[in-house]
């Protein structure tokens, strides 16, 4: 199995080396994870092109896939981020060099974690741990680390089944959205304590949850942390939402919640955390990331192979975008606002994609091949 990895990576390389030479260097790469493969593929932005750059087998068991499934680039741009699904015996996260790819350090983590926020200082990671396979209801924990020493400070027990993690631009709330209770959460990243809560839909009925009391012990060192609130009367009239991933408005003044089974956009006041708009997109919606010049926010549709581009301004799509591949999962943005960077899953032997989309035009201007379940994407700036 490392043999293949190696073979994969080195092919991959030639076959994107000859197209490199032909576009200026943009001063960023696109990087993605193949969660079924093990390996993360840099690819190199042109002018409406994309081409393969390099490629980084990752993993600790060579007979069997560990799955990365998500990754971030530090805010000081010198390393990344990689949450690793399976291993031995949980989920782990890695943080590598950049440039180099080089192994700085590892933090064990708890059952398939998914995605990965890191405060702008650098200073600490956050990691919503989704454990897809465990029985439900159950609490999970979001683990949080110490980026310097890749030490666990704590698992703070969050919700049923946290997905979705975001701390805000100016480092002050980490929002975490829970799949099956239908919640989103807010937490305090110096306490390290759920602050609020609040629903997104119906969900699934937290059973036996609700004689906890706040302040429920976490593991080991973990503070303690608010047990999830009884759902309100009102709650089963609601649709169920089954948050998966939250962005934050530049400004930090919205949220931005996908619904997953809603096939919504919900919008959220952060000071409030109420609940001020549901827009329409495509069914599946999975990922939700607001652009940095606060124009747009793209919804990956997992479900309906596109994506939604909205206007930030106005909260109405702009245009459905349909990808290369089917099962469409990641959004990242080129530094300078032009492009938007879309990963969408294999499904078999057909391989799985990163579309480029040109802002101006709302289309795909290039898209590659990517290998073996592409999933979580990011931009590192050179």
């Amino acid at each position: 199995m490392a043999m293949t990895r190696f073979l994969l990576a080195a092919a991959l390389v030639a076959a994107g080396t000859s197209l490199q030479a032909q576009a200026a260097d943009p001063g960023y790469r696109v990087g993605v994870v193949s969660e079924s493969g093990d390996i993360v593929t840099w690819l190199r932005p042109g002018e409406g092109t994309l081409t393969v750059d390099h490629v980084v087998p990752v993993g600790i068991m060579p007979s069997d896939i560990d799955g990365p499934h998500n990754v971030t680039v530090a805010p000081d741009g010198k390393s990344y981020y990689i949450s690793i699904a399976h291993g031995t015996p949980y989920g782990s996260l890695w943080r590598l060099s950049l440039p180099g790819d080089t192994l700085i350090g590892r933090a064990p983590l708890e059952l398939f974690p998914t995605t990965i926020s890191v405060t702008p200082d650098g200073g600490i990671a956050f990691v919503a741990n989704s454990d897809f396979y465990g029985d439900r209801p159950r609490i999970n924990p979001v683990s949080i680390i110490e980026t310097s020493t890749m030490s666990k400070i704590a698992d703070v027990p969050a919700c049923d089944m946290p997905h979705g993690v975001k701390v805000n631009h100016g480092g002050t709330h980490v929002y975490i959205t829970c799949m099956h209770s239908d919640e989103i959460l807010e937490m305090d990243p110096g306490t390290f304590s759920v602050t609020r809560r609040g629903r997104a839909g119906s969900g699934h009925e937290m059973a036996g949850m609700a004689g906890m009391s706040h302040g429920a012990p976490a593991r080991a060192s973990a503070p303690s942390a608010p047990a999830p609130a009884a759902p309100p009367a009102a709650a089963a009239a609601e649709a169920v939402c089954a948050p998966t991933f939250v962005s934050v408005s530049p400004d930090d003044r919205r949220l931005y919640v996908a619904c997953n089974t809603g096939n919504t956009v919900q919008v959220w006041d952060a000071a409030s955390m109420t609940r001020i708009r549901e827009v329409p997109v495509g069914h599946g919606a999975y990922n939700v990331e607001a652009s940095a010049d606060g124009k747009y926010v793209i919804v990956t549709n997992k479900k309906d192979r596109s994506v939604s581009i909205l206007d930030a301004d106005k909260l109405t799509e702009l245009a459905r975008v349909p990808t290369a591949k089917p099962v469409v999962h990641g959004v990242a943005y080129s530094p300078d606002g032009r492009y938007a960077y879309i990963s969408s899953e294999s499904v078999g032997s057909d391989p799985g994609s990163v579309d480029m989309i040109d802002l101006a035009t709302r289309k795909v201007v290039a898209s590659v091949p990517v290998p073996l379940q592409p999933t979580g994407i990011t931009i590192w700036r050179r």
